[in-house]
């Protein structure tokens, strides 16, 4: 494969364009996109002059390119999938790994927005500026969460070659603050930067799966789309299903791909009761009995060898027999419910499939079925019903997360509207069996490894044996090249392009046995690192333990200078269970010097740079740098990341509105549900209530009647203390006499959600309040002329 390009001598670029299309394969360009094509026909000064005869087409693919779909899950660790002794009925990846080839070393960044940037572009993480997740990215070239122009996604490449091309599901390539309704759409999926036809799905890290923020390629859709019996999963499979077929009907001999990624399984946990009661029961013996369970079914299967170690349960993290028994019914039912969401998706993966075969197209469908972005995520630390609180830093007792459950319904609230639900880490570190650590670990597999399914009927014939060399995300778009003889681009669109990073995994259709080709591979998320060479590994957890509740205040001085590093001879160490660092002290070295020069080269340094916008200045992730915003009623659905932060900055809101008897509804909300701020009118009175991720709801409300007119309302808020989470004074003033005010006794200071909005005139998606719960978006029935937001000291 990955014909030659012919160097030959030319007097000029356009010969030497014309000798390229006549001799060398259509597929050999270095340069996209492709020159135009000569016209055959002649142009004379009348028709009876001029001669028409117009070129055939010409393809730029080899014969009988295959379509290609790239499925990718979220936030689920390599033991979970029934197909290779793990707890969740997965009969898409049976199905697809009993008409394929299946691979146990196969890795991800451990990290979202790093792992789908390598995905899409073949490259390593840092090299294509996704060092960090979107959100918290910064100005460093390896972290500023935009994908260069220097590193052409699939998408781009494959359209210039002639392939129709779509996104569907969670994005998280975008930097927050550019997600608004009036972009830049440079970095959207569906941008000229990117490259893809069509999205349809969300673009931030996570989303309700009940009132998803969706984007259609530029466009924000109106929330109303999330009707009853609506799930987002299903939404994004029936676009996906519908593009595929008209993509078929229409232009039936172009090729297309697919990249299909639900938002399941990241939090929030959010799935119908019914699949959740389908694990009803199952694990009731905690998480050390599930790992124990799934350990040996992996070793029955020949999915692990079978010297495999398990790894024991970190100290840092609580034991099942730890749990108090009144504590443990909540602790399972959120594992039913991750369980049944992990499911579901496999399931709507299985209409992508099925609608493959209906269209007569699945023998010539290249499939990677990607189990997991990273391992199972840790990030619910003791189980929660809003997951938020972790990444803010709040800690809070299990007893006030159950008590706000039984508030609001009891047990079939978790993966409802009413919770933003994540499990116990426990849970997580079950999920990564037999490996160490979860999702946010670069130096473990737990955090690192993820099962992998090819399958393509008509060239990859169906093989057990799994295919066990090292291999990364960043080897699937070089795959893609390999089978369909493209050389890779030295320019597009002018551009120098990056070298890829990645190897194509061709080599290993046919044979399980075949050496690996891929060498070495570096990992490094937050300070977490580890660089494989030649199967040794040598890594360093970090200063970080994902599972555990706020900061260490040793992280802040914390210099990778100091880290002791891990070593592991893979070759006999599949779960990395014994550390032989102090026996190899040279192979340590060796391994260190190969971690240096990649960090250098793939713009890693500074080590650790994810944290500056986590730990050390929050002020920097990506925001809406302005301190004043003049807003009218048209501004609806702003991302939070990029809307005022009127939950956790001292503020003034002014809005100027006319006020009659019967005035109702929402002036302004921030958040969901799941944790905000909200200000609306409701019976004559005027309402306020700071949602602190449901487990603490301040409220104040005016006592007299509203005056009739022209108004000025004016919420203040000041923090009142320096600390993380501190207080909050609010005072509400109408036409500057105070009508209400008190203090909220802990704010949210980094984010209330990933995916929600800011709203004028009312609560677009996830309503932050009870009280309209029911009335959503509860839109004020006025008009309000404008709503001035102030940061103030």
């Amino acid at each position: 494969m990955n014909a030659a390009f012919p160097r030959l001598k030319y007097r000029s670029l356009a010969t030497a364009i014309g000798a390229l299309l006549l001799s060398a394969p259509a597929w050999a360009q270095e340069s996209l996109p492709f020159p135009d094509k000569p016209s055959g026909s002649k142009a004379g000064p009348t028709i009876a002059q001029s001669s028409y005869s117009p070129l055939p087409a010409q393809s730029r693919l080899p014969a009988n390119a295959p379509n290609i779909v790239v499925i990718m899950l979220d936030d689920v660790g390599p033991a979970l999938p029934g197909t290779f002794g793990g707890v969740i009925d997965t009969p898409t990846l049976s199905r697809l790994a009993s008409e394929g080839v299946s691979y146990n070393r196969f890795h991800n960044a451990a990290m979202c927005s790093p792992t789908r940037a390598a995905l899409l572009t073949g490259r390593n993480h840092h090299r294509v500026g996704n060092g960090q997740i979107a959100e918290l990215a910064n100005d460093w070239d390896g972290y500023t969460g935009r994908i260069p122009r220097t590193s052409a996604t699939a998408a781009k490449v494959l359209g210039y070659y002639g392939y129709a091309t779509a996104a569907f599901g969670k994005w998280h390539n975008t930097p927050a603050n550019e997600t608004t309704a009036v972009g830049p759409y440079t970095n959207w999926p569906a941008g000229e930067g990117i490259g893809f036809d069509y999205f349809y799905g969300f673009l931030a890290g996570e989303s309700s799966q009940w009132e998803p923020a969706v984007v259609e390629n530029t466009v924000r859709i109106d929330p109303s789309h999330g009707k009853e019996g609506y799930h987002f999963t299903e939404d994004m499979t029936d676009k996906a299903v519908s593009w595929m077929k008209q993509v078929h009907a229409l232009s039936p001999d172009r090729p297309f791909f697919m990249y299909w990624a639900p938002g399941a399984a990241h939090g929030p946990h959010h799935i119908f009761n019914e699949w959740a009661d389908r694990y009803a029961g199952r694990f009731d013996g905690g998480w050390d009995q599930m790992r124990e369970e799934i350990y040996a079914r992996q070793k029955k299967l020949g999915w692990i060898p079978k010297d495999t170690e398990l790894t024991p349960r970190p100290d840092t993290l609580a034991a099942w027999a730890d749990i108090p028994e009144d504590e443990k019914p909540f602790q399972r039912r959120l594992m039913e419910v991750f369980a049944g969401y992990t499911a579901h998706a496999d399931a709507q993966a299985g209409r992508i499939i099925d609608a493959l075969e209906e269209m007569g197209v699945r023998d010539n469908t290249l499939v990677f079925y990607v189990w997991g972005d990273n391992g199972s995520s840790a990030e619910g630390q003791n189980g929660t019903i809003s997951e938020l609180l972790a990444q803010n830093g709040i800690a809070t007792e299990i007893k006030d997360h159950i008590r706000v459950m039984n508030e609001l319904g009891g047990m079939e609230v978790l993966g409802s509207p009413k919770a933003d639900n994540m499990y116990h880490a426990g849970w997580a570190w079950a999920g990564s069996t037999p490996h160490r650590s979860t999702k946010l670990v670069a130096a473990h597999f737990g955090g690192t490894r993820t099962p992998l399914v090819v399958s393509w009927p008509q060239k990859i014939k169906p093989d057990k044996a799994p295919r066990s060399q090292f291999h990364h995300v960043n080897d699937i778009v070089p795959t893609i090249y390999d089978v369909l003889d493209i050389t890779p681009p030295r320019l597009v669109d002018g551009i120098s392009q990056d070298p890829l990073d990645g190897v194509s995994l061709a080599y290993t259709f046919d044979s399980a046995k075949a050496p690996g080709r891929k060498k070495s591979q570096y990992f490094e998320i937050m300070g977490s690192r580890a660089y494989y060479q030649d199967d040794w590994i040598a890594s360093v957890f970090g200063p970080r333990i994902p599972w555990k509740a706020g900061l260490d205040p040793a992280i802040f001085k914390w210099s990778p200078d100091q880290d002791t590093w891990e070593l592991h001879d893979l070759r006999s160490d599949y779960s990395q269970a014994r550390d032989v660092a102090a026996a190899h002290p040279d192979q340590v070295e060796s391994l260190k010097a190969g971690f240096a020069r990649d960090a250098q080269d793939n713009k890693v340094w500074p080590v650790g740079g994810g944290l500056w916008s986590v730990v050390f200045h929050p002020e920097d992730a990506p925001s809406n740098p302005a301190t004043s915003f003049q807003y009218t009623q048209e501004v609806v659905g702003v991302p939070e990341f990029a809307a005022p932060k009127v939950g956790a900055r001292s503020n003034l809101v002014t809005i100027e509105t006319e006020l009659k008897p019967d005035s109702q509804g929402v002036l302004y909300a921030l958040g969901a549900f799941s944790g905000g701020v909200a200000l609306w009118i409701d019976q004559g009175k005027l309402n306020y209530e700071y949602n602190l991720f449901e487990i603490e709801r301040t409220r104040l409300a005016s006592s007299a009647p509203l005056p009739t007119g022209k108004a000025r309302i004016e919420v203040e808020s000041r923090k009142a203390g320096t600390g993380h989470a501190a207080p909050m004074d609010v005072e509400i003033r109408v036409n500057g006499k105070t009508v209400a005010q008190g203090q909220v006794p802990r704010s949210a200071p980094l984010a209330f959600t990933a995916n929600d909005a800011f709203d004028v005139g009312r609560d677009s998606y996830s309503p932050v309040a009870l009280d309209y719960f029911d009335r959503k978006p509860f839109a004020f029935n006025g008009k309000i002329d404008r709503l001035d937001v102030q940061y103030v000291q």
